[in-house]
């Protein structure tokens, strides 16, 4: 038996890859930690960044079969663990302030924490690509040209943030969040259905 969630479109998979890596969430925090560095080095950081949190993803996306029949998870596991991350997320992006989503800001360049993980590459994300790839591997190539169409779009977005930042205001930002929260908050209501609806059946 797959797992049910994978029974979505292409499309599909790019719009939730988005929504559970946040861009424009993240938008703040890149800004925030960026602010103080030449236009030149904040890309070259981002480009960094998103290229790491690809690599990460890939990586979950070729081993996640593998990695679920070692520590011998079941679907109903696993849709239930990333319901609840994904549904913990949304809550913060939906009643969160002006803090942090993950916590203090450090000082410096940063590099991999906090801005490709687990902003961009972080549990839901990696918990999403792995139910993708472990409920259909034959379709694989298309999992992994979604990530891609992912990680593109969410790079345009951070390469802009601060032109966006301006554009928008601190105001439009948090109430796109909390809007994707909303979305993210149904996601991760119909994870943890299937995964209790695949945990019944196993009875």
């Amino acid at each position: 038996m797959g797992y049910r969630l994978i029974d979505i479109s292409f499309s599909s998979a790019v719009v939730i890859l988005l929504l559970v890596m946040d861009p424009v969430g993240n938008i703040p925090l890149f800004v925030a930690l960026l602010h103080d560095l030449e236009p030149a080095s904040r890309h070259r950081i981002i480009l960094r960044e998103c290229a790491i949190a690809f690599a990460v993803l890939l990586l979950f996306v070729v081993t996640g079969r593998l990695l679920l029949d070692l520590l011998g998870l079941s679907e109903s596991s696993l849709n239930i663990a990333g319901g609840v991350i994904l549904f913990l997320i949304a809550l913060r992006m939906i009643f969160r302030g002006k803090e942090p989503l993950f916590g203090d800001q450090i000082q410096g360049e940063p590099f991999i924490v906090p801005l490709a993980i687990p902003s961009i590459a972080g549990p839901t994300a990696i918990a999403t690509v792995i139910v993708l790839v472990s409920g259909a591997p034959q379709r694989l190539p298309e999992w992994i040209a979604a990530l891609t169409v992912a990680i593109a779009v969410t790079l345009a977005l951070l390469l802009f943030a601060e032109k966006i930042s301006k554009l928008v205001g601190e105001r439009g930002l948090l109430a796109f969040e909390r809007l994707m929260g909303l979305i993210l908050t149904a996601v991760a209501v119909e994870m943890l259905l299937r995964g209790i609806e695949a945990f019944v059946r196993q009875l």
